[in-house]
């Protein structure tokens, strides 16, 4: 392919993203530094399931190894023992995240505030980020990361992956949601926890695109108008409305423990 850019569509965030090669080129921004350090102690810490940071090119673009394959969304609903991989793998990724250290002067691109900052997290593991290529899986779109906890990545993944949205079945979403979280590995408290924290993010995801709607926020303006805000706001009151049947399947077996 030599140094002939082919332009990469599906993101809704970031600007111009190019292939080359066997790498992707990204323009840098403002938390580009932070990714890039956190990005490569992944690498060193042995978590496969993230892009090597390759640094940057003659125009000072983010260069990221190309992965190869198709994004989940893209293909039929996750198994479940697909589902339970992908909470293992989201598991894995917090094991090495939690022992990464900023540096002082690290700056983030977060745009919803988290429920709290323990960690660095991901804040979009969701389908049209994980990409799929024979036996390596792999999560894509690193720029948002930022401070963030456990169940804040946990909850806006679950929502996501499963997915619970208007229409769904309850009961069937309610298994699908657990074989994820089993995968995972959530304690009894913290499954507690989990369906109300799914509500907050993504009702904030709906506060988010809502309010970017009246300040003129892009890209966030552009997806209200595309119609995104409104599946935030069907999906929170979804989760919601079915508040019970979620924490009763998460914590079937462990009821003695809590």
């Amino acid at each position: 392919m030599g140094n002939l850019e082919q332009r990469l569509s599906g993101g809704n965030v970031a600007d111009r993203v190019v292939r080359i090669g066997d790498t992707v080129r990204k323009p840098a921004t403002s938390a580009t530094e932070s990714v890039e350090a956190f990005l490569e102690h992944l690498h060193r810490a042995g978590f496969t399931g993230a892009p090597r940071s390759l640094g940057r090119d003659e125009q000072g673009r983010h260069v990221l190894e190309y992965i190869p394959g198709s994004t989940v969304d893209m293909s039929r609903p996750l198994s479940a023992e697909e589902l339970r991989r992908v909470g293992r793998m989201v598991r894995d990724f917090h094991v090495a995240a939690k022992s990464f250290v900023p540096s002082a002067s690290a700056h983030w691109n977060v745009v919803i505030k988290p429920d709290s900052e323990s960690m660095i997290c991901h804040n979009d593991l969701a389908p049209w980020n994980l990409v799929r290529d024979g036996d390596r899986w792999v999560f894509i779109d690193w720029d948002g990361s930022g401070p963030g906890s456990v169940l804040w990545d946990v909850s806006y993944a679950a929502q996501s992956f499963v997915p619970l949205i208007r229409g769904g079945d309850p009961t069937r979403d309610a298994m699908r949601l657990r074989w994820f979280i089993d995968g995972y590995g959530l304690d009894p408290s913290e499954r507690e926890d989990l369906p109300q924290r799914i509500i907050e993010h993504t009702r904030a995801m709906y506060q988010l695109l809502e309010r970017s709607s009246r300040t003129g926020q892009q890209p966030w303006a552009r997806l209200y108008v595309e119609g995104h805000a409104k599946h935030w706001e069907d999906s929170a009151a979804y989760v919601e409305r079915h508040l019970k049947i979620w924490k009763d399947a998460l914590l079937a077996n462990y009821q003695d423990r809590t």
